[in-house]
Parts: C-alpha cells; sequence; structure tokens
C-alpha cells in the first residue's frame, strides 16, 4: 500500500474513533480492552499520536519514551485527542518522502513506517471504541486487513520482545480466505517466532478466515474464525501474544 492511502486510513479511522468515543461516553467500559474505560482508551492512543508525530516534525534518530496524557476528561479530553489526531494526520501528510528518524520495524521509508504504523494502530482503537458505544462496528477493508496481519507477524512478532515461544517446535498457518496469496507459516520454537509469507504443508494448526476477522483476532479483539489441526497451538499465540 502507498504512504498516502495509509494516512487516508489514519485520518478516517482517527475521526471514528473519536465520535465513538463521544457517543459512548469516557465512563464506559471498552469490552475489549479489559479494566479500560473509553477514557484510558483515548489517553493511551493520543499519546502514541503524539509521540509519533515527536519522531516526524523533530526528527529523532533514537528510541524516546512514550509521554504522558494530560489529566483532562470529558470534552476537554476528546478535544485534545482530536487534536493530536489532526497534528499527526497533517505532520504525515507534509512529511518528506526522503524523512530520516527512529522506527522500530522495517519498512521501505520511515515515512512509510509512521503512517503505516498509526493506520493500523488507530484501527484496531477504534473498533475498541466502537466496541463500548455499542451496535455493530464499522468494517476493514480485506487489503488493509492482511496488510496488518503482516505487520504483526513479521513485524511485531520477529523481535526479542514477542513472548510467543515454544519449547516444542510447533508450526502455526495464518490463511486469509478472501486475499489471494495471503498465507503466513509462522514457525515457534523457543526464539522468536519466524513467519514466512507462503503455505507449508507441514502446519500443526491453522487460523483461517477472511482477513478482517484474522487481523481483529490476532490481536485479540474477536475470537478465531476457524482453527483446524492442534487447537492448543492457537491458544499458546492467544496467551501469549499479546504487544
Amino acid at each position: 500500500m502507498e504512504t498516502a492511502a495509509y494516512i487516508e486510513i489514519l485520518d478516517r479511522e482517527g475521526r471514528l474513533l473519536a465520535e465513538a468515543a463521544e457517543t459512548a461516553g469516557v465512563d464506559t467500559h471498552v469490552p475489549t480492552c479489559p479494566g479500560w474505560q473509553v477514557r484510558d482508551l483515548l489517553r493511551h492512543t493520543g499519546a502514541v499520536h503524539r509521540w509519533a508525530a515527536g519522531f516526524v516534525t523533530e526528527r529523532h534518530t533514537a528510541a524516546r519514551p512514550l509521554g504522558d496524557a494530560p489529566e483532562l476528561d470529558g470534552p476537554g479530553l476528546l478535544a485534545w485527542f482530536r487534536e493530536g489526531h489532526r497534528h499527526l494526520v497533517s505532520t504525515l501528510t507534509a512529511a518528506p518522502s526522503g524523512l530520516e528518524c527512529w522506527h522500530f520495524l522495517p519498512a521501505p521509508s520511515p515515512l512509510a513506517f509512521w503512517a503505516r504504523r498509526q493506520a493500523h494502530e488507530t484501527t484496531v482503537h477504534r473498533f475498541d471504541a466502537e466496541s463500548a458505544r455499542g451496535g455493530t462496528p464499522g468494517g476493514i477493508t480485506a487489503r488493509f486487513a492482511a496488510d496488518g496481519v503482516d505487520e504483526l507477524l513479521r513485524g511485531f512478532h520477529a523481535r526479542h520482545k514477542s513472548r510467543v515461544r515454544s519449547e516444542k517446535p510447533r508450526v502455526l498457518r495464518v490463511r486469509a480466505t478472501d486475499v489471494d496469496g495471503a498465507v503466513w507459516t509462522v514457525r515457534l520454537t523457543e526464539e522468536p517466532p519466524v513467519t514466512e509469507r507462503n503455505d507449508t504443508k507441514d502446519a500443526d494448526c491453522e487460523i483461517a478466515g477472511p482477513a478482517a476477522r484474522l487481523y481483529l483476532s490476532l490481536w485479540n479483539r474477536q475470537p478465531y474464525p476457524d482453527v483446524t489441526g492442534d487447537a492448543s497451538v492457537a491458544t499458546l499465540w492467544r496467551d501469549t501474544s499479546a504487544v
């Protein structure tokens, strides 16, 4: 996907997140984030937006800690969230293609990384806000969802921080049924998972379904769509994959 497409998604998803949060109310519990109320969701996502924008605007070349959200609530918190979201969108839109700054997953460029990461960050949390609001959540396109599965499997869980480990080597296959070629082979050992974008015949377990359902289930927002083979491998993923 092109960087501009990610920024467009980020723009839309952030606005939808704010709308859902406003309708739900800041005191409402978020079913998909146990222990959180809507205010926690707004504070977290708003802080992440400002943190990401800081790397782009200030050209930081090393990691920096996520800042604390201000002690705002109610309408003031919503306004703060919306302001930070607009700033991030405008910052990414205006950034040069040759931008150099710190980023933490492989990407064609730092700008491509931050646009992609924040589009997915905001989409998942938009779903969280809508789960708090109630009703039918908005959709996620199959292509974007498959991209998010790829980022999670080949990006986040390729890092040493991943806690998905298995004393006995296991193979998990993840298959999106509505996107051509969207199949991942995840090899689990005592080291971080190793994922390739390919099919395999030796999988111990397969998680398969529409890309949007895979995306949300692998981010622990929904149940798995379909599991075949050794279900304990899917359970291992669910129990240890929180990022």
